[in-house]
């Protein structure tokens, strides 16, 4: 089976073509193309991404088609992240796509945001498959979840607040580092004496106990508050950055490394795969790495390119749904948010 995805949710206009039956899977093509646009307003327009998606759409899917040397009639199936994201974002690939599909004579089927992000590892690392532990860390996710099957998703924890991402891009404008701040911070960390300031670990508590409502929950907005408290504080801005970025990734790693071990060790799973855009910070793997080695599990991180938003992850998740007959009609519509379907489950 042969999928063309489009991936528009926020500022990314991607498109892919993957083939493939069950977990052995041909990536054919990726085209990525991002808008770097957005860096002059220290975050995304939603306006300005919008009708950049309109503008690259058409040359980006025939760019991916080109690279994968196939055309349109050897698609089967034609997939579109539908949610979540920038509703405007969203709307331009599900509308290409189902235009697409209509004309083409061809299966049409919406992805969630997230789940393409549970998939995206394994187009890289075939062991990447369940049963896993899996850690969600995006610019507007922060996902725990148990996933003992593909399409059965257990969620453990969330963010109460902030996401990952999201943290990172605000404590890097709060320190001067340009947007996105994932990288201008991991980058200054690397510099950082982690003894010059330290930062509580937020909800991550010695007496919690598997069970109890903040067990695998994180909240990263008193992190923030405190960073900026630090920032204020300070009498050489410029000479404490660096610590500064330290303590926060540090205090941020720690937590979400401790909540992913706790997750693996209740459900005895020997896999974690990681997702989303921070899950390629390497002082976030490495971590992971240490600490999971006490349980003997496999870490798997996807590389920077299929960790950012991409329309590779959203094909390897149509394949799946589309080899049960998976579809969706022409009704298929974008939503600024939409749940993973999941089920919170117990410790």
């Amino acid at each position: 089976m042969r999928v063309l995805a489009l991936e528009t949710s926020c500022d990314e206009t991607s498109a892919s073509v993957v083939e493939g039956m069950g977990d052995t899977v041909v990536l054919r093509s990726l085209v990525i193309l991002s808008q770097d646009i957005h860096r002059v307003f220290g975050g995304v327009v939603p306006e300005i991404a919008s009708r950049a998606h309109l503008t690259a759409v058409v040359p980006v899917v025939r760019r991916a088609l080109q690279d994968a040397e196939c055309t349109l009639d050897d698609i089967d199936t034609i997939a579109v992240t539908h949610a979540p994201g920038l509703v405007g974002a969203l709307l331009v690939g599900v509308s290409y796509a189902k235009g697409l599909a209509l004309g083409a004579g061809k299966r049409l089927l919406g992805v969630h945001h997230m789940e393409g992000h549970l998939f995206a590892t394994s187009l890289e690392s075939p062991d990447a498959v369940p049963p896993f532990t899996a850690l969600l860390v995006s610019g507007g996710h922060t996902l725990l979840l148990d996933v003992p099957a593909w399409g059965t998703y257990r969620l453990l924890g969330a963010t109460r607040d902030d996401a990952a991402g999201e943290a990172f891009d605000k404590v890097a404008k709060l320190l001067g580092l340009p947007y996105p701040g994932g990288r201008p911070i991991e980058r200054l960390a690397a510099t950082g004496d982690p003894s010059r300031f330290r930062f509580t670990r937020p909800m991550l508590r010695r007496d919690q106990q598997p069970g109890d409502a903040d067990y695998f929950d994180v909240s990263f907005s008193g992190l923030k508050t405190a960073v900026l408290h630090a920032v204020r504080g300070s009498a050489d801005l410029a000479a404490d950055a660096p610590h500064i970025a330290r303590a926060f990734q540090d205090a941020l790693v720690d937590t979400l490394v401790e909540k992913t071990y706790r997750a693996a060790r209740a459900h005895a799973r020997t896999r974690v795969v990681l997702g989303g855009g921070v899950s390629c910070n390497r002082a976030l793997v490495q971590a992971m790495q240490r600490r999971l080695g006490d349980l003997e599990a496999q870490v798997f991180a996807p590389s920077t390119r299929l960790a950012t938003d991409n329309a590779a992850m959203i094909a390897r998740a149509a394949l799946y749904h589309a080899e049960r007959g998976a579809a969706s009609d022409w009704t298929l519509d974008a939503h600024a948010a939409m749940p993973l379907p999941t089920h919170r489950g117990a410790a």
